[in-house]
């Protein structure tokens, strides 16, 4: 009988212990899974760029140009000419923007359509996503093909004709756009290897003089010779130019590009070194880190010495939106205040002090507030976005400096701001963040995109966790804190998720924002800021739907594409998901850094 009982005891202990130890095995810690993450982001990471040609756009939706200095040599006062065909589906007027050196002249199907003497150099500027070119004209296209020629004059220093259609500023449009083909396809005589390598002819160089006629305005014939400036020339392409790229693209972009959600993982991987103490974690950081900045004289060649403007990692030079300015300088302004010293951190600081001063004058602002603002899609349209993409940077500059004076400027910017946004894009009746709002169009509503709210409470927490508790916007940043975090509660479904647009239970359900909202509140309630009874199921909930989306070899699931903001809550709803798109995949890593932390803290409480 006592055995029986003893075996019956037994196997009871061993049910028990068997099923801890699938638990354990089953429901690994935070920890364990975004280590995973970080892992897949080692071994596929290559930090190094690859040389190609550069893809013919066969759309006039962009800027297009003619180098004709590279090709021809400068130093010498002399006039050339360019061609290329445009077709429409339809008879249009269309505008094109111009910028040029020196004369310039532009014929279409045989009438002019553009003539100006200048001396200046090419006038053009960059604004956040798109350029603006001193000049247009305006085109009559017919159906069909139409030939475009343009003939350039140099004084013998840069020789360079830009041309593009106006930019829509990252507006959202409703239905496509159409643009024209452009290109060599259907010109007589030009083989398809000519067509699909370069959109343009070109021929010269003559003898200077704009006003001076040469061949190929009276006639467009090959295999025939032109008395050129010292020789005979004839129809040829324009030098073609090899750039460096990233490697392995996908849709959303790769790993290792200069955006903030890139600079955000480099972030996300210096703090899950620190957490486990496992090197590897901070190397994959120094050497996105080190890539970037060592890396910018080869991009700034390709963009101001070889004219690529949309030439991989370009906006690391001189861009004027945050995205590429402050957001991806987290990671090297983090490295700055970990490490006092390091091989290159003289090339750091000289960057970070940049950014600094940018984060103090060179950003715009909304007229009469002092938060960021944007130009796109319209002017001074403030994003929730730049809640992130400017206010966490502002806290770790305030962080940095050693100077008192600069430290005060930099914590009161950020609260400041804070709450500035929040004039702007903060819905008191939904007492949700709105994507966007329109400074000259105020009464529009723009719908509550998961991520953007998530950009929101994101930049709430940095804010709270470094200003001193006794600074006057403290109370009201965390009172507006615990207000978004008891509205967002509402929206989590019964699966631990918030959907892609917060009040949609029909849009999908997405892990950038889940993910995001959990590590915030499981911020809040480690830091006391929010009543753990009452949080802590949401942020247990919230964990267990991001752990699902985690495979084994470190992929993540269902992170919506980077988004532009509009009116349209479809275009919300339509947004596509991809596999590791870095938008979510650090924002997964941090929520798992912030859980853990949580969990160790009670733990450490339990004993």
């Amino acid at each position: 009988m006592m055995k029986k009982y003893v075996s019956t005891l037994l196997f009871v202990l061993l049910t028990i212990i068997s099923g801890k130890a699938q638990q354990v095995k089953d429901n690994p810690r935070p920890v364990d899974k975004i280590k995973k993450i970080g892992d897949k982001l080692i071994r596929e990471t290559p930090f190094a760029y690859q040389l190609i040609l550069p893809a013919r756009n066969p759309r006039f939706n962009g800027l297009t140009f003619v180098d004709f200095g590279s090709t021809f040599g400068k130093g010498k006062p002399a006039v050339a000419y360019a061609y290329t065909q445009l077709a429409v589906g339809a008879d249009t007027t269309f505008t094109i923007e111009i910028a040029h050196n020196n004369a310039c002249k532009v014929w279409c199907n045989g009438n002019l359509a553009y003539a100006k003497n200048k001396g200046e150099e090419i006038a053009i500027v960059r604004d956040e996503r798109s350029m603006t070119m001193s000049d247009s004209f305006r085109v009559h296209l017919k159906k069909g093909n139409n030939d475009l020629l343009i003939k350039s004059a140099s004084n013998g220093k840069e020789w360079c004709v830009f041309l593009q259609p106006p930019s829509e500023h990252d507006a959202v449009l409703n239905g496509p756009r159409n643009y024209a083909a452009i290109g060599l396809k259907q010109v007589k005589y030009v083989d398809s290897s000519v067509s699909n390598l370069n959109n343009w002819l070109i021929c010269g160089p003559f003898a200077p003089g704009i006003d001076q006629s040469h061949a190929p305005e009276t006639a467009f014939r090959f295999g025939a010779m032109y008395p050129g400036l010292e020789t005979a020339v004839t129809w040829t392409v324009p030098k073609q130019e090899v750039l460096g790229d990233v490697i392995g693209a996908k849709a959303w972009g790769t790993t290792y590009q200069w955006n903030y959600h890139n600079g955000g993982v480099a972030w996300a991987m210096e703090q899950l070194s620190e957490l486990t103490n496992e090197q590897q974690y901070n190397q994959w950081a120094v050497n996105f880190c080190d890539f970037q900045m060592e890396g910018m004289p080869f991009v700034d060649y390709q963009v101001n010495g070889l004219r690529a403007y949309n030439s991989a990692n370009a906006m690391v030079i001189n861009s004027r939106l945050l995205d590429f300015t402050l957001a991806p300088s987290i990671p090297l302004i983090y490295r700055l205040r970990k490490e006092k010293e390091f091989k290159n951190d003289a090339v750091y600081k000289a960057y970070i002090t940049k950014m600094m001063n940018y984060a103090k004058t060179g950003q715009i602002r909304s007229p009469g507030y002092s938060n960021y603002t944007r130009t796109t899609p319209e002017e001074y349209t403030v994003w929730v976005d730049d809640m992130f993409m400017g206010i966490p940077f502002l806290m770790q500059a305030g962080l940095y400096t050693q100077d008192p004076k600069e430290k005060k400027l930099f914590f009161d910017d950020a609260a400041n701001q804070l709450l500035d946004f929040t004039k702007h894009v903060w819905d008191k009746d939904a007492r949700l963040f709105m994507h966007a709002n329109y400074s000259q169009r105020p009464q529009v509503k723009l719908p509550y995109w998961s991520r953007a709210n998530g950009w929101a409470i994101w930049a709430m927490t940095e804010v709270l966790l470094s200003l001193p508790q006794d600074h006057p916007k403290y109370k009201p940043i965390l009172s507006l804190y615990r207000d978004f975090c008891n509205s967002l509660i509402r929206y989590q479904s019964k699966d631990g998720y918030w959907h892609n647009v917060v009040t949609r239970n029909d849009s999908p359900v997405e892990v950038s924002g889940t993910a995001i909202f959990t590590m915030a509140m499981a911020r809040g309630v480690r830091m006391g800021w929010l009543d753990k009874k009452k949080f802590m199921p949401v942020v247990v909930n919230g964990w267990k739907a991001i752990d699902t989306e985690i495979e084994e070899d470190g992929t993540v699931h269902k992170i919506c594409v980077g988004t532009m903001c509009s009116e349209d809550e479809n275009y919300y709803m339509n947004r596509p998901f991809y596999d590791n798109d870095t938008h979510g995949s650090f924002a997964v890593i941090f929520a798992g850094i912030e859980v853990q932390r949580l969990l160790d803290q009670q733990k450490k409480e339990r004993k």
